[in-house]
């Protein structure tokens, strides 16, 4: 990995809801690349995502919160949500360089994130610009984007385990009225149930 002053990792989502992958991923990613700190940027308008089915951004941002409120070096960044218009990461990494001269940047992805990368906003200096850290499940190798063939880019493997957790079975879960402790930790979902978040309409 490059040299600089610190490791500041960047870890963005829509975090719809967030969840105990998501923790695991960042402390992986803090633990063995030695971040100084891991900024969870809940994400405005994902502009790769519909809007329609995403819970209020301060909500979002309030469940980062209580999901990491014991951990060493994690910081919500609502930047994002607070940028006008569609959540550009590359916005974000330009804004954290001029805040962090001589700082390390780590991109902080998933692997079907990273074989996509092409299709991000100015892909080509987002790659320039930072370290990609890639979970990597079940001993996979992650596979770069075809369209960078051998363009060199500075990337590292989180070997994360296996965890049978995500959003969309979250929601689903909810709208069954199932319970979720399990898959987002006390704390967040006792702030879901307060707020009646993910919630199916009344007739459905």
């Amino acid at each position: 990995m490059r040299g600089g002053l610190r490791r500041i990792g960047v870890f963005g989502g829509s975090f719809n809801p967030p969840h105990l992958a998501h923790l695991a991923l960042a402390r992986l990613a803090r633990d063995e690349l030695q971040l100084h700190q891991v900024r969870w940027l809940p994400a405005g308008q994902p502009w790769q995502k519909p809007a329609g089915k995403l819970a209020p951004a301060e909500h979002r941002a309030a469940m980062v919160g209580l999901l990491i409120q014991d951990e060493a070096g994690f910081i919500v960044d609502t930047r994002e949500i607070e940028r006008q218009g569609p959540s550009y990461t590359i916005d974000t990494v330009r804004e954290l360089w001029a805040e962090h001269p001589g700082d390390e940047i780590v991109l902080i992805i998933g692997q079907d994130q990273y074989t996509n990368l092409d299709t991000w906003r100015d892909a080509a200096q987002l790659r320039s610009l930072v370290t990609l850290a890639v979970a990597a499940r079940d001993g996979q190798k992650p596979a770069p984007p075809a369209a960078w063939g051998d363009i060199p880019h500075h990337m590292v493997v989180l070997p994360l385990p296996p965890m049978a957790i995500s959003a969309t079975d979250i929601r689903q879960r909810l709208a069954l009225q199932q319970p979720i402790e399990a898959l987002v930790g006390k704390a967040v979902a006792g702030y879901i149930d307060q707020h009646l978040l993910y919630r199916a309409p009344p007739g459905h």
